[in-house]
């Protein structure tokens, strides 16, 4: 049991979809009995306006709040982590989605669920975050965060492209393949998955590369620690068909010359969950594992 700090609460919902008014309607009425302050996402009183709540600003979310409730899917998790990261505020994920990874509280018992979290009875967990850069000349070019992955693939083209992959300054290996993933644990039961690649414990201080369709069977997954900085030069000759993708939700370009750096940001995403969270019981419940024989 942990004393209740939350006096300050952002929320956030799914972009361009009216099915999150009625849960954040709930939610407002709830909190605006049990907290000091509540703060509506601005880009979410777009989508859905009358709330009657104070605005503010996804920096202001960060800067002001105690807690910011996402109400979605993993996805709108994911950009909410990525429009978060310079912040320390704590998440707490609302599932309206499909899968429920990250947002894994249901609206069914989400009161339920958020009368214990504001008693203080909660798990906070903390999960590392990915930057990676487009260097140029030693220069970087543009960059940005991820939460599950960073993805160097095709776009445009049915043929594989040719990386060249380096870690910590060493040289690893040159691969042709449709493109190469490089997860965090989060994003370990995500794209990485799909790939082969295996599924890390969200607490591990590791980072999975998982190439995408490569062409020689012998390239396979490579677990490395959560220090590594990892580099790829896409081939020059590749590059033209090549470019970079955060969460699956923003790309990166590339030019000719470029270098994708991928390491581990500063600080931690916090993720908040109801106590007794177990992270085993939800993979078997989203992969569909088969129960317990007795």
């Amino acid at each position: 049991m942990q004393q209740n700090s939350f006096s300050t609460i952002g929320l956030i919902g799914k972009y361009s979809d009216s099915c999150v008014e009625e849960t954040l309607n709930r939610l407002g009425e709830y909190l605006g009995n049990r907290v000091t302050k509540v703060l509506l996402d601005e880009a979410t009183a777009e989508v859905v306006p009358g709330l009657g709540l104070e605005t503010a600003s996804r920096d202001e979310l960060g800067s002001r709040c105690d807690l910011v409730i996402v109400v979605g899917g993993d996805g709108t998790l994911l950009n909410a982590v990525r429009s978060l990261a310079n912040y320390s505020v704590p998440l707490l994920g609302i599932n309206l989605g499909h899968l429920g990874f990250l947002a894994d509280i249901s609206p069914d018992c989400m009161v339920q669920c958020l009368e214990e979290v504001l008693s203080g009875n909660y798990q906070e967990e903390k999960r590392c975050l990915l930057h990676a850069a487009i260097m140029h000349d030693g220069e970087v070019i543009t960059e940005s965060c991820a939460f599950n992955d960073v993805v160097i693939h095709k776009w445009d083209i049915a043929r594989m492209i040719e990386m060249e992959t380096a870690i910590n300054g060493v040289y690893v290996n040159t691969i042709r393949a449709d493109g190469l993933i490089v997860s965090t644990p989060t994003g370990s039961t995500a794209y990485a998955l799909s790939g082969g690649g295996p599924i890390l414990y969200p607490s591990l201080e590791a980072l999975v590369l998982v190439p995408i369709c490569p062409h020689t069977m012998s390239n396979r997954p490579i677990v490395v620690h959560s220090s590594s900085v990892i580099e790829v030069v896409v081939a020059e000759h590749s590059q033209p068909y090549a470019q970079v993708t955060c969460d699956g939700q923003v790309n990166l370009g590339l030019t000719a010359g470029d270098q994708v750096v991928i390491k581990t940001g500063p600080q931690p995403v916090r993720l908040i969950h109801p106590a007794g969270h177990d992270h085993f019981e939800l993979l078997r419940a989203k992969l569909h594992w088969g129960r317990r024989l007795a």
